[in-house]
């Protein structure tokens, strides 16, 4: 039982660093520990999900902080934030978006930063915030824990459905990094000449 709770431990802290260091593969060491969790004891997988979720709401609320204190210093020398009135429309999707915002930009490679960025710069409640990325954090962890399972499903060694589930996180991530990459950028609509004085 230590072992499993020091193993926690460490899982919440990975993710933890992997929400404010975005090098870590965070879903990737989720599903790892819900497989390796699934051959042990199933009902480790929960406390598994509620360790990667712990991770990333402590992390994401480090993030979004530090992106409130110095955000619109940084958000202006973004490129893709440069355009007119560019910063206003992420900013106004973010306040629309909610939970669901907060949680495709966890699921999108490089999708959670800018969102975190918008939130903070377009002045969201810190405690709006909060709320709103408590399910949003709870979602993506039980998401990247059900792929670890599904790898338990069917590879019968723990070593096997770890390799399997990681496999699978890369893949995906790798996908979708292809398809953002893949799709148009939208064309803002031309600007309106000034009436006449």
């Amino acid at each position: 039982m230590t072992a499993t709770l020091g193993a926690l431990a460490w899982l919440t802290v990975v993710v933890l660093f992997g929400a404010v260091v975005p090098v870590v593969p965070t879903g990737a060491a989720v599903s790892g520990a819900a497989a390796l969790a699934a051959h042990q004891d199933p009902v480790t997988v929960l406390l598994v999900v509620l360790a990667g979720a712990i991770g990333a709401y402590v992390g994401d609320l480090a993030v979004y902080l530090a992106m409130c204190w110095g955000g619109e210093r940084f958000a202006r020398r973004l490129r893709w934030l440069r355009g007119p009135n560019r910063l206003d429309r992420v900013s106004a999707r973010v306040r629309e978006g909610g939970v669901t915002m907060f949680l495709v930009s966890r699921l999108i490679p490089g999708g959670r930063l800018p969102v975190l960025l918008a939130a903070a710069v377009s002045g969201l409640p810190w405690r709006r915030f909060a709320v709103a990325n408590l399910p949003a954090s709870l979602l993506w962890s039980a998401l990247y824990a059900a792929i670890g399972v599904l790898g338990r499903a069917v590879f019968p060694e723990p070593w096997q459905s770890v390799v399997a589930a990681i496999l699978i996180v890369v893949l995906i991530s790798q996908a979708l990094g292809w398809w953002g990459r893949r799709r148009p950028l939208p064309v803002p609509p031309p600007a309106s000449p000034a009436p006449p004085a």
